[in-house]
């Protein structure tokens, strides 16, 4: 990924400045906050919520999120908050091994509020105007640039679509949360339409995700406490899975259907741009989500700050990120699939384990 500007030493020559608006303050929106500053414009931030989230599980952080965080200025404090990581292991319910991958390039986990909290410190604490929904984009205020940050329900991209463009439903449901506790590496466990990730988290504690099909749900209670659906679901897994669930509080578990976006022509329409979950919301699957929002913050920037003028700017940023954001849609969107698979699972972990050899 080009990185053209550093926020801490910035000597690029920068061709476009003005005013942008944000819709959304979640991390594309900061992200594109402190890189658009770097690159000379004035920023504002419109976001519905009260202020910085305080709860969140961990967030995978891929050498080109890295590089996107080391152009905001943000990389080392990352590197030192969040926990390293070099691979990890997909395990049966039984506990056995069926797939280790180690790539080349580690990446880091850092909880979701300690990401929100670096990007939104110091550079854009008077640029974020809390309590502030947006539901109708001709009450924005006059900008130069509108940037869609507003995730996966956004108002901006039916705006840039020219459409309705709705969310699709993945057939899966998440269960998310931290307990008490430390681990030292991550593990997927894969079952028959089920799935159970484990992961350390800065702070010491630990992150956990299931991933369960609707067909799955379909066949048990959902009226019952989360806990005990959980270990009805899983509760005859290995026990890694069972310890965790052991220390699960019903109250601090995120429950959310799953779901990603239909690929748009375009991610721009005249002076208004989506970046993040607005423009490729994606399956979970692969890790990838934040690490996206973070690249598109940094190229939007790039491609203005070389630009003659907003538009050149926008399409550029369009024509680098589009296409590359898609790719990783399908491929979150078939790790879904795969993973939360109810048939041929033999088959899928040998398959999953000969291509984990190959990387």
């Amino acid at each position: 990924m080009p990185v053209v500007f550093s926020c801490g030493n910035c000597s690029t020559i920068h061709l476009v400045k003005g005013s942008a608006v944000i819709v959304g303050a979640g991390i594309g929106g900061l992200a594109a906050g402190r890189a658009l500053r770097a690159v000379g414009w004035q920023v504002d931030i419109l976001e519905r919520a009260e202020g910085l989230p305080r709860t969140g599980t961990a967030l995978g952080m891929w050498p080109e999120a890295i590089a996107a965080l080391d152009a905001l200025g943000l990389g080392e404090q990352v590197r030192r908050r969040a926990v390293l990581q070099r691979g990890a292991e997909f395990l049966r319910p039984d506990g056995r091994t069926f797939a280790r991958v180690t790539p080349q390039e580690a990446a880091y986990l850092i909880s979701r509020p300690a990401l929100h909290e670096l990007l939104h410190d110091g550079t854009l604490e008077s640029a974020v105007a809390w309590n502030s929904p947006v539901v109708d984009l001709d009450t924005l205020p006059a900008a130069d640039l509108v940037v869609g940050a507003d995730g996966i329900n956004s108002q901006v991209r039916h705006f840039v679509a020219r459409r309705f463009s709705p969310p699709r439903p993945l057939g899966t449901v998440a269960y998310r949360g931290t307990v008490p506790g430390s681990v030292r590496s991550v593990t997927e466990t894969w079952g028959s339409g089920l799935l159970f990730g484990i992961t350390p988290q800065d702070s010491g504690t630990t992150n956990w995700f299931a991933c369960v099909r609707d067909d799955v749900l379909a066949e048990h209670d959902l009226k019952i406490d989360i806990r005990n659906l959980l270990e009805r679901l899983y509760g005859g897994w290995h026990p890694a899975v069972t310890n965790v669930l052991a220390k699960v509080d019903p109250d601090q578990v995120d429950r959310r259907p799953l779901y990603d976006l239909a690929p748009l022509r375009s991610f721009v329409r005249d002076r208004t741009v989506v970046l993040g979950d607005a423009a490729h919301a994606m399956a979970p699957s692969a890790g990838r989500g934040a690490c996206e929002a973070l690249v598109d913050a940094v190229e939007l920037a790039n491609s203005l700050g070389s630009a003659d003028s907003v538009a050149e700017g926008l399409r550029d940023f369009d024509a680098r990120r589009r296409l590359a954001a898609q790719r990783v849609v399908r491929m979150s969107r078939q790790m879904n699939r795969l993973s939360t698979a109810r048939r041929f699972t033999r088959a899928r972990n040998v398959a999953m384990g000969a291509v984990a050899r190959l990387i």
